[in-house]
């Protein structure tokens, strides 16, 4: 889910005042989702779901449930466990349906009104709705509602999807949904709630995942299986692209009405996004991560002593290239998991010693060594240039830096916050420029047809990749229309206080 501002082309920009330089400096999922139909406890279930999938947003969390005659809502901004952690909190939103939504925020993505799940009274009844992606002419769809005299009380492109069911000349909701999003480009997956119903809807490329599970007599529809692993609920398939799954009290139904387009799965859910213990696309996350961990380790080998990981995210992949290498894997960087974003800010003057918040070198475990770092990704290059810095101050000989994907080219416009094409180092600089850069000895990356080796391809075939690459390739598979407007983007008048 993106908001409806500018950057570049696409509606978001990072806002800078409460995140730090390691927070900036990576790619971010904006939005997860869970939703459960046909059990007592369907906001509790649905608050433990929201909570596996914290990773995917952690700026504000909500709940919609409907009890038989009445929906009930608690959205706000922090964590999952901050906001439904009390029992009095869940008490307060029966029901025997829900859907919920962890949200990761763009700039002026603070405000209540953003939060997630929408709802709307129709005609039909009411409508909850949650949204992960992006739409790509969510602009100009909303100009030309305003324009007829649609009124918008956020900045979501979620809620141009809601004006556009409300103006369908349909009946029910699924044909209503189909109408809307027969006029929508872009990558979304979707979960709604109406009076009857849980419905899920993946868009028909697949570019963001959605799953169903099963708890007893209840259905599930979800981001990632890692959410029903927490309920003790089982996986059961991947929502296709293109499908709509309708879950009501006669079970689950499905149907097919778009035009059937190419497979085109997010590739960094693989690399950096999914949890390791979650299995999206038929594919384990954590083993996807070794094999491509033992395929840079084939590619880019290098004489050292210890392969160190880049923590958490490049754990998986150092994994795999200290198997594939024969090398000793360590852990000569410690995470501390207990820093947040709002954590306060230090002076200008020791400002530099922020990444020290959250990372620190294991000096037993790297002093007078040869060592390679391995990391998912270089985004900007701040973070990784004090990492190195500070390994280097831990005595480390030599610093080699492996990263588990290719180049990072080009800004994601399907539901990712990136930064803009010129903010990205990859864009700047040749594999020698960004060495010097982040001051390592040698730096190498994944290189593409790599990547799709440890996907299970003999390479990647240019005529039908099956995955979205474009962060690497600058391919976007889908429609920028919003990018041919130059003009001002300004979509709110409200000036909402930090």
């Amino acid at each position: 889910m993106a908001e409806t501002e500018e950057r570049g082309y696409i509606p978001a920009v990072s806002s800078a005042s409460h995140r730090h330089d390691h927070d900036l400096d990576k790619f971010h999922e904006e939005c997860a989702l869970f939703g459960i139909y046909g059990t007592s406890d369907a906001a509790a279930h649905t608050a433990l779901g929201l909570h596996a999938l914290q990773h995917r947003g952690q700026e504000a969390s909500g709940i919609v449930t409907f009890d038989g005659k009445l929906f009930h809502n608690h959205r706000a901004a922090g964590l999952v466990g901050d906001i439904f952690g009390e029992q009095a909190v869940i008490a307060k939103l029966p029901g025997y349906a829900a859907i919920g939504h962890n949200r990761y925020a763009t700039t002026g993505g603070s405000s209540d009104r953003n939060i997630q799940p929408i709802f709307a009274d129709f005609d039909f009844g009411g409508l909850a709705l949650a949204h992960n992606g992006n739409l790509t002419n969510a602009y100009l769809l909303r100009k030309e509602l305003v324009r007829i005299g649609c009124l918008f009380q956020s900045t979501t492109d979620t809620e141009v999807i809601n004006h556009l069911i409300a103006r369908s000349a349909y009946s029910t909701v699924v044909d209503r949904l189909i109408d809307a999003l027969g006029r929508v480009k872009g990558a979304y997956s979707l979960l709604l709630l109406t009076n009857e119903e849980l419905i899920g809807v993946r868009d028909p490329m697949g570019v963001r995942p959605l799953v169903v599970g099963r708890l007893e007599d209840s259905w599930i529809l979800t981001s990632e299986s890692c959410a029903l692993d927490i309920i003790g609920a089982r996986f059961v398939r991947d929502v296709e692209p293109g499908e709509i799954v309708i879950v009501n009290g006669s079970g689950l139904h499905s149907i097919k009405p778009f035009t059937r387009q190419t497979r085109r799965f997010c590739v960094f859910e693989h690399i950096y996004f999914a949890r390791p213990d979650s299995r999206v696309e038929g594919i384990g996350v954590y083993d996807a991560r070794k094999r491509i961990g033992m395929e840079l380790a084939k590619e880019s080998p290098i004489p050292a002593d210890v392969v160190v990981p880049v923590p958490d995210s490049g754990v998986p992949a150092a994994i795999g290239y200290a198997a594939q290498s024969g090398l000793p894997f360590e852990l000569g960087i410690i995470r501390n998991h207990y820093v947040g974003r709002t954590f306060i800010e230090p002076a200008d003057h020791i400002r530099h010693l922020g990444v020290r918040l959250k990372h620190n070198a294991n000096r037993a475990h790297i002093e007078g060594k040869r060592v390679i770092l391995v990391d998912d990704s270089i985004v900007r290059g701040t973070t990784s240039s004090k990492i190195v810095e500070m390994v280097r101050n831990a005595g480390a000989r030599e610093v080699h830096m492996r990263i588990a994907a290719p180049p990072t080219t080009d800004p994601c416009f399907y539901g990712i916050d990136t930064p803009e094409r010129d903010k990205l180092l990859a864009s700047r600089y040749d594999v020698a420029g960004m060495a010097k850069f982040i001051g390592v000895d040698s730096l190498a990356f994944l290189t593409i047809d790599g990547l799709y080796r440890a996907m299970g391809m003999p390479g990647r075939n240019p005529a039908d990749p099956g995955f979205c690459d474009a962060c690497f390739t600058g391919e976007y598979p889908i429609a920028l229309d919003d990018v041919k407007g130059s003009e001002d983007r300004q979509l709110s008048l409200l000036v909402e206080s930090a």
